[in-house]
């Protein structure tokens, strides 16, 4: 049988990872790409602040190739048209599929759907509607490790912030946190796990907080609802 070429939205947190060993997985796929944003000012991953130096030893330890969407605006037309641009090139190898690891978020799906027809491609979700508290049970059962490097200041403190995310994780969580984070709660670097090839070993440095700016934009984003002020950001340090 004939697999089906897809490209994978990779933030290399917990949801992307799990999503590609779904993938993995499935006969009727093949990733043949990952796909991250990156800050092209301050060479770090968009959203999630994990530096660029960090996915690409992911990227490696999990042998599938990484390209890399570089954003310099903080607005979402520059993200719609350095995406287009990398995906109208992967389209030229047969490439017609991305796939993402969102959960829930109808909006988001939504517009994700919209922003690939638009330019001929279609959209898989290998995670959509499981349920977020099997979910990263699951991901723990099955031997991923991952350690917050972004909180959302709108549910929880910077305590958080460079924390691995195991049952005591879980269980301390404040009620109304989703366990996935779906919601924008906070966002995670995986490590290891069944997707790796060689797991990588790595650490928490210093954290630091960045206010939030809310620019006008049709991308949608569960900050705005939250009582978000701003992020803390855990700098992820890889070690030898």
């Amino acid at each position: 049988m004939t697999k089906i070429p897809i490209i994978l939205s990779w933030s290399g947190g917990k949801d992307s990872s799990y999503a590609l060993h779904e993938l993995l997985g499935d006969q009727r796929y093949e990733v043949k790409y990952l796909l991250s944003t990156i800050n092209g000012h301050f060479k770090r991953l968009s959203m999630h602040g994990v530096k660029e130096a960090l996915v690409e030893a992911q990227a490696k330890a999990i042998g599938i190739p990484l390209l890399k969407a570089y954003v310099y605006e903080a607005d979402n037309t520059e993200y719609e048209r350095q995406m287009t641009g990398i995906l109208e090139r992967v389209k030229e190898e047969g490439i017609f599929t991305v796939a993402f690891g969102d959960i829930f978020l109808e909006d988001l799906r939504q517009y994700r759907e919209d922003k690939m027809k638009a330019i001929g491609m279609n959209c898989l979700f290998p995670l959509w509607q499981k349920k977020t508290d099997w979910l990263v049970n699951d991901f723990i059962a099955k031997g991923f490790k991952t350690i917050t490097c972004c909180i959302n200041d709108g549910y929880l403190d910077d305590s958080w912030c460079g924390k691995m995310i195991d049952d005591r994780f879980l269980r301390e969580l404040p009620p109304g946190v989703d366990p996935c984070g779906e919601n924008g709660e906070f966002h995670t670097f995986c490590y290891e796990g069944p997707i790796f090839k060689n797991p990588l070993t790595v650490g928490a440095g210093e954290k630091t907080y960045k206010a939030l700016v809310l620019k006008t934009t049709d991308h949608p984003t569960p900050v705005k609802d939250a009582g978000t002020k701003g992020f803390w950001f855990c700098d992820i340090l890889l070690q030898a």
